[in-house]
């Protein structure tokens, strides 16, 4: 098992591999973007990690998230996914969660033991109480902005959350932050400028071969939830822009425990800022 992250050691060191083990992250949403940063962060060496996700394998997600192929369409995703990280190394301890993250449960997970948390969520009055109480713990908060509508990988960028410029969602967070209540402290965001339009005019994925399950559901049916056949429009996207989105959320997170271990380095002191 120690030579699988033998190239990550020699790039990293031994001591950031060490903290990488023992380091805990939970992400919310695993779909395009959420999927590849689980993929990423196990790949790297994290071994204690939290998926949440309600929903399941629909035959639409196979064009760009991880655990998508035809013979896991109708699975629980965590699940499906949690299966696929377990081959990649089988000692990673990864709790699997099929649940939507809302105002009503957020104690259940309690943000606070995390070291790093990933909003990679859809919905916005979710994601917008996901960042108020993520930015009040601890834990360093990583945030996906929109990655739909999407086909220039030099166009995505990382910024700080309110020095975004040009991306609809994140206008759209602002203005429910300033009337709901701003963030605790500042977090990094991915982003990207380029908007483009749907060139088809079918926007669900109801179709003769579409194996979803047509079921609407909540946290109390939440064992037969997807959201497909609940979604007004459904905006296109392809895999290498979800999965750099995902890839720098991942990297995003190896970066500040690499600039943690240099300064402790530096000056005695590790900061987790």
């Amino acid at each position: 098992m120690d030579r699988f992250f033998h190239r990550t050691e020699l790039l990293l060191g031994k001591d950031i591999s060490e903290k990488l083990i023992s380091t805990k992250v939970i992400i919310f949403g695993v779909g395009g973007v959420g999927s590849w940063c689980a993929e990423s962060l196990i790949r790297s060496g994290v071994e204690n990690l939290t998926i949440v996700d309600s929903d399941r394998v629909c035959i639409t997600n196979v064009n760009r998230q991880v655990m998508a192929n035809s013979k896991t369409i109708g699975q629980i995703k965590t699940e499906a996914l949690k299966n696929h990280l377990l081959l990649i190394n089988p000692n990673a301890k990864i709790n699997a969660l099929q649940m939507i993250y809302s105002e009503e449960n957020s104690g259940f997970f309690e943000l606070e033991k995390y070291d790093y948390i990933i909003d990679a969520i859809d919905s916005i009055k979710n994601k917008v109480h996901l960042i108020q109480t993520a930015t009040k713990t601890s834990a360093v908060l990583f945030s996906a902005m929109g990655a739909a509508l999407k086909i220039s990988p030099d166009k995505i960028k990382v910024a700080e959350f309110w020095k975004i410029n040009g991306c609809p969602l994140s206008a759209l967070l602002r203005k429910r932050f300033r009337k709901f209540g701003f963030p605790s402290k500042k977090f990094l965001c991915v982003y990207g400028e380029e908007i483009l339009e749907n060139r088809a005019e079918n926007n669900t994925c109801g179709t003769a071969q579409c194996l979803c399950p047509k079921i609407t559901g909540t946290n109390s049916d939440i064992a037969e939830h997807e959201w497909c056949s609940s979604k007004a429009i459904i905006n296109g996207t392809i895999a290498h822009i979800t999965a750099i989105f995902g890839f720098t959320l991942a990297g995003l997170i190896i970066e500040n425990i690499y600039n943690q271990n240099q300064n402790m380095e530096q000056t005695g002191r590790f900061d987790n800022g």
